[in-house]
């Protein structure tokens, strides 16, 4: 690779940003922990039925994330499909992170498969240039971990994303201030990050369809016509870092969803309840662990021919314990509920989230009873710590964790997971169902 002094001066002013990409991350990760499938056409999401991730030599055939197994079949007969293995795919994840924090202190995970470093004044302390510090964080997560990523480096978060994604895979892209008018002048502007498809409507209308169509609009029109963080894109994409990268953990949530698919699809009224339960322990699970309670919860049941059906309800008051919001929870899952109806889905979304500092009790409410919860739940928290998810669960869940969610080949369980059988893992899974209707 070539980098002029000259163009590497561009970054010496202001900031220089990677964004690393991992290439079809699940999908590579399988092929690292099995040489064998190396080479070969990949696919996860065997238990779902559908593609989760597909390695490119699968791209190359035309399958993409999405496409029902049945037509994978078709498409590619030798391919090789195998059921998601996300706590592999997490510890790759951790890995990647950890590597990419040996070169910068400021690294923001931005999902499980891709994150932002700020390598801005690491120059001398590295001795190394910008282009060589992003090239050793590639080859060091490529040759410690068996997959490949992409990276790109640019003076904002969102040219670096533009140029991670411009080389695929196992790209190394610089975007300089000089050279930003040639990443930009052929790239519509509904795949720059940040613009949704509103907005490309918006701006397509008034004949703007490329991003440097964009970034050459006035900046009068601009601020006029599109919100503030279209005009801190729009900022970005002209070279002038408006976002940070953020180390800090995220701590804020609008809403929390948790959402169960199962295979086949079921008409049995309880088996169908308890993956809604789950649904419901599981959202608030994640709502404890960020210190957040909510007032609003969103039931929505999924039938075979992909139709929903949804209601929302408000509690009295906000809380993080699904004991309190199941019975409201029962209420509406016998609305949006039909007898015969096949469902191939459960899911809840925990909204209006504020934090959980202080309960305020309406007037009939026992405050006694309360302080029980709150202890039970401690105590719930801390066997989850120790044994695993679901160690103790809500007895409406019982069906979902006891019966399987996929059966016949989409009940397969990944590999990894079969050889922790009998070890480590077994001791996890306790299955003790509480039930709550009384706690005195």
């Amino acid at each position: 690779m070539s980098w002029q002094k000259d163009n590497e001066q561009q970054f010496y002013s202001g900031s220089a940003i990677i964004h690393l990409d991992a290439d079809s991350f699940f999908a590579s990760c399988e092929q690292a922990i099995h040489p064998e499938y190396r080479g070969k056409p990949v696919i996860t999401g065997k238990e779902r039925g559908i593609v989760s991730a597909a390695s490119y030599e699968a791209k190359r055939l035309g399958i993409g994330r999405g496409t029902p197994l049945f037509e994978v079949r078709k498409i590619c007969p030798n391919a090789i499909i195998v059921p998601s293995d996300y706590e592999t795919y997490s510890l790759f994840s951790k890995r990647i992170f950890t590597i990419m924090r040996r070169f910068s202190p400021i690294i923001e995970e931005y999902s499980i498969d891709e994150a932002f470093a700020d390598i801005s004044g690491l120059r001398r302390p590295l001795n190394m240039s910008y282009p060589q510090i992003a090239l050793r964080i590639k080859e060091t997560v490529e040759k410690e971990l068996g997959i490949t990523v992409s990276v790109g480096l640019a003076p904002t978060k969102v040219l670096a994303k533009v140029g991670s994604k411009w080389n695929k895979p196992s790209g190394l892209t610089i975007i300089s201030k000089e050279d930003i008018r040639l990443y930009l002048e052929n790239l519509p502007v509904e795949k720059v990050w940040g613009i949704g498809p509103q907005t490309t409507k918006h701006l397509n209308k008034h004949g703007i369809k490329t991003a440097l169509e964009f970034v050459k609009t006035p900046y009068p029109w601009i601020k006029a016509n599109l919100t503030k963080p279209h005009v801190e894109i729009w900022l970005e994409l002209r070279g002038e870092s408006v976002y940070p990268v953020s180390s800090e953990l995220k701590e804020d949530y609008s809403s929390v969803s948790k959402f169960k698919t199962f295979t086949p699809p079921s008409k049995d009224r309880n088996f169908i309840f308890s993956q809604l339960s789950k649904n419901l322990e599981n959202a608030f699970i994640k709502a404890r662990r960020h210190n957040l309670a909510t007032q609003k919860i969103v039931a929505i049941l999924r039938t075979q021919e992909f139709k929903h059906a949804s209601l929302e309800a408000k509690l009295n008051r906000p809380t993080s314990f699904p004991n309190e919001a199941i019975p409201m929870v029962k209420k509406m899952f016998e609305q949006i509920y039909y007898s015969g109806t096949l469902y191939r889905a459960t899911g809840i979304i925990l909204l209006s989230l504020e934090e959980n500092n202080s309960t305020q009790l309406t007037l009939f409410e026992d405050p006694l009873k309360f302080g029980k919860i709150e202890k039970l739940y401690a105590s719930i928290d801390e066997l989850a710590t120790r044994y695993g998810k679901h160690t103790i669960f809500l007895g409406s869940s019982y069906y979902a964790n006891n019966l399987k969610s996929h059966l016949s080949e989409r009940g397969d369980i990944p590999d990894t997971q079969k050889t922790r059988i009998g070890q480590v893992n077994e001791r996890k899974f306790l299955n003790l169902p509480i039930f709550m209707n009384k706690l005195d």
